[in-house]
């Protein structure tokens, strides 16, 4: 695992990067600041709080909710990516956010003078959407103060039916060649990405516990931020996630979206005393 603290240009918001295990998570989240995030292995990111110059590539993406925070650069991408002639980007969205956001494309066409083109798609949850014939991502219900949800990238690979692992080459040639399908589809959750939820938005879609990655949010730490007014506001506290310690059975996850009530120091020293082993050293604060 290998990280580094990145902003290469002047008006650019910075961004953390990690490396673990053959993909590379690049981003920022902090409540009531800015979330973005990117994989570039997989050609996707998520969320549009900010809008770093080098992110401008990557075509797909996939909102979780439209709060200023996860939303504010979504123009200023569109736009840099119709000045550097690149193709139209596909972007995700709740799906009762969608003519929304075409009139905030549409107001800014005439503020900026210029098209904004790119294909917004209405997302709910339990659909799915092929990225490519390696990866398909579903989204998944989520429980924030709006309507919210969020995604899983999915692997998927053909291998051999189990009932024919028996059989020699030649016999599954020969069924292959009459017609018969000798292979079936195997998914593999290899990102997870959470969004602003309470931690019900895990407990229900447990391929989230699966995932290779998780980035979650984990907005409050300190005792005195529980309660209904946590619940209310759609949050997951560090109480969460040590009650379902066991549940988390990711190779990694990160930990993002904390409170600006609270000092990264302090973040630090609460979860340090009440997480001493960070899951098992999968656990990663991202600030």
């Amino acid at each position: 695992m290998s990280e580094s603290f990145v902003s290469q240009h002047y008006t650019d918001p910075p961004y953390r990067t990690l490396s673990f295990n053959g993909m590379t998570v690049e981003g920022f989240s902090r409540a009531a600041m800015q979330t973005y995030w990117r994989i570039p292995q997989l050609k996707l990111g998520f969320d549009f709080g900010g809008q770093p110059w080098e992110f401008m590539n990557t075509p797909n993406w996939f909102v979780s909710h439209t709060h200023m925070d996860h939303l504010l650069a979504l123009p200023a991408y569109v736009c840099r990516r119709r000045m550097m002639k690149m193709s139209p980007p596909t972007i995700f969205l709740p799906d009762q956010s969608v003519h929304l956001v075409e009139k905030l494309l549409e107001v800014y066409k005439h503020l900026d003078r210029g098209r904004l083109p790119c294909q917004l798609v209405g997302v709910r949850p339990g659909e799915e959407y092929e990225l490519s014939r390696e990866l398909v991502v579903t989204s998944v219900e989520t429980f924030h103060s709006i309507r919210s949800v969020g995604y899983i990238v999915w692997e998927r690979r053909k291998r051999l039916k189990a009932e024919l692992q028996h059989l020699t080459q030649e016999q599954i040639r020969q069924l292959a060649m009459s017609g018969q399908e000798v292979s079936a589809e195997v998914r593999f959750p290899r990102v997870a990405y959470l969004g602003d939820s309470t931690i019900q938005g895990l407990d229900v879609n447990p391929a989230m516990f699966e995932a290779d990655i998780l980035i979650m949010e984990m907005s409050f730490v300190a005792r005195r931020h529980r309660g209904d007014k946590l619940r209310r506001y759609g949050h997951v506290h560090l109480d969460d996630v040590i009650e379902r310690r066991e549940n988390f059975r990711n190779a990694l996850v990160i930990a993002s979206h904390f409170s600006t009530r609270c000092p990264d120091r302090a973040i630090k020293q609460i979860v340090a005393k009440r997480l001493p082993d960070m899951l098992g050293g999968k656990l990663v604060l991202w600030f």
